[in-house]
């Protein structure tokens, strides 16, 4: 009997490139052929962070791949299962020694499946290699030196894709197809989500580089111009199309001969920002269900039904926030301060346990990067303690971000008929004026659900007071001292 031939598994995850991806460099080192795989597990699908939406993008970004990948005559090999499973339908065929993939800051679901994973590997006698992605290291215990450990990641150079035709061919992995069940990379042709892809990453990186980022700090938050000002990069990094430390060195090249190495600075700037509340995350994975500061373990919030099924149908009966919660809804985008603010009003107006919004925006957020997204909306929440307490007012937001109401008349198009002087809070309106517009406030459009003077006032007195609670104050102290970075330059001309 012939002996199997060794074969080295590129595992991908979130890193679905080929360029500057070290687990495909790492495995084309041993000199063995190479299988690219991604598997889409069932526990992951059924997961309630998960939508429909990020296997879209996945599948979008693994044709993509294939297409470039035709060029060496290869694919990935994209199934059904679970990644123990897989391997061991591949050792029918090969033999199988080296796993290579990134080292994954997720879920916790995911953190145990890598574990069993590991003792998979450890029985089978398969060497897993994990590499360090985008600079987040495990095992740190406090960020003395993290900025410059990231800085010197980003800085190396990037890793050019070399497969030297060792990748398995078209014809091999449609043989393996055979024996599984294979994953329909089928999508909806026509979406209002972006696309996912390498070649779609690239062309918004291409765009933003040399038409938007000169207007990005001033117009980011303006929502009538946030979606063409905004990279729109995130979902690209948040699923590894391209790598921070390619964006990063594309921002290098273009400073040099850029006029405005503020505005770029203050982007690149927002990467390492990234990587510090992954890095975060990896350091304290209780931030998926638990507030980081455990004084805040104390505040006991009741769940409401009504109010967050209202808030995630944009049915509040506040227009602003019900056209973000819709437009989140049908695209998979809002920025910063919005979001912020549907975070603050669900969590202090409504006063809902932040983990409850927390699972549904993970679903609705193309972008849903587990290390950004825990940190982000316990801070918005304001359940740190070492963050700074902002309680947002909707109605103002959208007189001061909206104000034509041409967002709100786009997603709430019940009232796109109204006035701007009624349409930011239409239950102000006499039944004088109702009839006149031909709209009855409870019945076209929902009254407001709450009253936002009164539940501010209430969230605010809470909040305050328990900012002075000695446990609150004394993890603030832990907080900071494992989590602040110290001080260093980011600055990319240096």
């Amino acid at each position: 009997m012939n002996a199997k031939e060794k074969l080295a598994i590129v595992w991908l995850k979130r890193d679905l490139r080929i360029q500057d991806n070290e687990a495909i460099l790492n495995a084309l080192n041993t000199g063995k052929r190479v299988l690219l795989l991604y598997v889409f597990e069932d526990f992951l699908i059924k997961d309630p962070h998960y939508d429909v939406r990020h296997w879209n993008f996945i599948k979008e970004s693994i044709k993509d791949l294939n297409n470039i990948l035709s060029e060496y005559n290869s694919k990935i090999l994209a199934v059904n299962s679970e990644v123990a499973a897989t391997i061991n339908l591949l050792q029918q065929k090969y033999h199988i020694q080296d796993l290579f993939s990134h080292q994954e800051t997720g879920l916790l679901c995911t953190y145990h499946r890598d574990k069993k994973i590991k003792r998979y590997c450890h029985n089978n006698l398969i060497q897993w290699k994990e590499n360090i992605w985008n600079g987040v290291f495990r095992g740190m215990t406090n960020r003395k030196g993290w900025v410059s450990q990231w800085t010197d990641y980003m800085n190396k150079d990037l890793i050019e894709f070399k497969p030297n035709n060792q990748l398995l061919t078209l014809k091999e992995i449609d043989d393996l197809e055979k024996i599984f069940s294979v994953t329909d990379l089928s999508t909806p042709e026509e979406s209002p989500i972006q696309k996912g892809g390498v070649t779609e990453a690239l062309n918004y990186q291409n765009t933003f580089f040399k038409e938007q980022y000169l207007q990005n700090t001033k117009q980011e938050s303006r929502l009538k111009i946030s979606k063409d000002s905004c990279s729109r990069l995130s979902p690209y990094l948040a699923w590894g199309n391209f790598s921070t430390r390619q964006v990063w060195h594309a921002a290098k090249n273009i400073r040099p001969i850029s006029k405005n190495k503020k505005d770029l600075d203050s982007f690149t700037s927002r990467l390492k920002w990234q990587a510090h509340f992954i890095q975060k995350f990896e350091m304290e994975h209780t931030m998926e269900d638990s507030s980081m500061n455990k004084g805040y373990h104390l505040l006991k919030k009741s769940v409401s039904v009504k109010y967050q099924e209202a808030w995630q149908k944009g049915n509040t009966g506040i227009p602003m926030i019900d056209a973000c919660m819709r437009c989140l809804n049908e695209t998979g985008y809002l920025n910063f301060k919005m979001r912020a603010m549907i975070v603050s009003f669900f969590t202090h107006l409504l006063w809902q346990p932040w983990q409850d919004g927390a699972v549904y925006l993970s679903k609705v957020f193309i972008d849903f990067e587990p290390g950004i997204h825990f940190a982000q909306v316990q801070m918005q929440a304001g359940e740190t303690g070492v963050n700074t307490l902002r309680i947002y007012n909707p109605v103002k937001d959208g007189y001061e971000n909206d104000s034509n109401a041409n967002f709100i008349r786009k997603w709430v198009p019940e009232l796109a008929h109204l006035q701007t002087k009624h349409i930011h809070e239409p239950y102000l309106m006499t039944p004088l004026e109702q009839n006149l517009y031909n709209i009855k406030i409870g019945v076209e459009y929902p009254s407001p659900i709450i009253d936002l003077k009164a539940n501010r006032k209430r969230a605010s007195k809470i909040l305050w007071e328990m900012k002075n609670d000695a446990l609150v104050m004394q993890e603030n102290d832990r907080i900071l001292a494992k989590h602040a970075p110290h001080k260093g330059s980011l600055n990319i001309a240096g």
